[in-house]
């Protein structure tokens, strides 16, 4: 019988936060945490929960952070969240793009100003123009990301648009340049874009199938390869409930590693179909 591998825990580089838990303002149907604005299996994270973990990252020495949901604009703590980690390193946020509102734009281009340290926006979307996007996302969602991508554009911010391969087309180069022409489209003269694969847990498997026994990672398959490469050897996910490894496994608890983050800096056996996702893909989260 094959063997799980492990990765090693190297260096803890990347810190993410689920500050928008699983809440959210739709409930897209390829989402790999299903969430919704229903879905409260963890919470909203505070900015006393965010600056106590803050406190924890900077003795680890953690160099960036990420802050995804959920939807994190529903926290009404995210402003005041950016504001106090961008005194410690650069940030990204992994929004919808629906409550992307003028004030809002405005709100993100002062502390973008303000700070020596980047702020990077990600807007999702998943199609080439309102039918394929709304098909996964919602009736109407589209619309209201154009919005949201304009109010971007007038404040001066060139988001990360991230599209996964639900998307049809987008693996391809036709695709991608068809896309970045999208992009342009939106007013955004630099086009920044991250393909995403899927991930077949959470909602996408009820909506194409979940993974098949054989899509699991063994010491074989990857003996004598490096697996630095994957983001859990220098990232680790914190949410309302703990300490995971990483942004994708947070619904299985043989993932949360621990309450505090130190603890958490152990190798990790990589048993999930997930894992086997990010290896053959090549997948990383991160921007």
């Amino acid at each position: 019988m094959s063997s799980i591998p492990e990765v090693p825990m190297l260096s803890l580089d990347t810190l993410w936060l689920q500050t928008g838990g699983t809440i959210c303002n739709i409930a897209c149907t390829h989402c790999f945490i299903s969430c919704s604005p229903t879905n409260r299996s963890h919470e909203f994270m505070t900015l006393a929960d965010v600056r106590r973990r803050l406190d924890e990252a900077r003795a680890l020495g953690v160099r960036d952070y990420y802050f995804t949901g959920g939807e994190p604009f529903m926290n009404r703590d995210m402003i005041a969240i950016l504001e106090e980690t961008l005194k410690q390193g650069p940030a990204t946020v992994l929004t919808n793009g629906m409550l992307l509102r003028p004030e809002l734009c405005a709100r993100l281009r002062q502390l973008i100003d303000a700070s020596d340290c980047s702020l990077d926006i990600r807007v999702s979307l998943d199609g080439f123009d309102a039918a394929s996007h709304d098909a996964i996302r919602g009736a109407g969602v589209w619309d209201r990301v154009m919005t949201g991508l304009r109010n971007l554009a007038a404040a001066g911010i060139t988001p990360v648009i991230t599209v996964t391969t639900a998307a049809d087309g987008v693996e391809t180069s036709a695709g991608r340049a068809r896309f970045l022409e999208l992009i342009r489209s939106f007013g955004f003269d630099k086009p920044r874009l991250k393909v995403l694969s899927l991930f077949r847990i959470g909602a996408e498997e009820s909506r194409t199938r979940a993974y098949a026994d054989s899509e699991r990672l063994t010491a074989e398959m990857m003996a004598g390869a490096d697996a630095s490469v994957l983001q859990c050897s220098t990232s680790r996910m914190v949410t309302s409930k703990g300490v995971y490894v990483c942004p994708i496994l947070i619904e299985s608890d043989d993932a949360r590693m621990g309450e505090t983050i130190g603890e958490t800096l152990r190798p990790f056996p990589l048993s999930h179909g997930a894992c086997h996702t990010c290896w053959v893909d090549g997948v990383t989260c991160r921007t």
